[in-house]
């Protein structure tokens, strides 16, 4: 868990502790209308991915990023949805309530928060994002060629 991460969930000045069990205050801000949408696209596609523009034309280096990963990963986009937070501000700030995390972009597999470009590239470079990846049955697993 990142330094950010962890200050908002301890921090009363951030984070009043109320219910420990409840979402975050500041999340009450996210109408019930976009809460319920944000569920239904997280849940659309097995890749969900927010990015500043669109897989084709990534409008910032680490959507960009974001996006070339997946590619060397072996993903196939027909099973990637795509959301532009740029085309949408009530979405950019929704999303970032949604998930307690500040950046964009974000990732969602199989409806489960990922994170963002920095966690996306430390998965792929340890291996775990390929692991997950093959788990959750989106790429098939590699297998070594026969020695001759």
């Amino acid at each position: 868990m990142n330094f950010f991460r962890a200050a908002t969930r301890t921090s009363t000045l951030i984070r009043p502790l109320t219910n420990t069990r409840s979402s975050p205050m500041w999340a009450r801000w996210l109408s019930d209308s976009l809460r319920t949408k944000l569920d239904q696209d997280i849940k659309s596609k097995p890749i969900v991915l927010f990015m500043k523009g669109t897989a084709d034309e990534p409008m910032c280096g680490f959507s960009r990023a974001a996006v070339q990963i997946m590619q060397v990963q072996g993903v196939d986009f027909k099973d990637v949805q795509t959301f532009n937070v740029l085309a949408d501000d009530d979405l950019r700030q929704g999303i970032k309530e949604y998930s307690e995390w500040p950046t964009i972009p974000q990732v969602y597999i199989n409806g489960e928060f990922v994170g963002g470009c920095d966690i996306l590239l430390n998965m792929h470079q340890s291996g775990d994002l390929e692991d997950l990846l093959v788990k959750e049955g989106l790429i098939p697993e590699e297998l070594d060629e026969p020695k001759q």
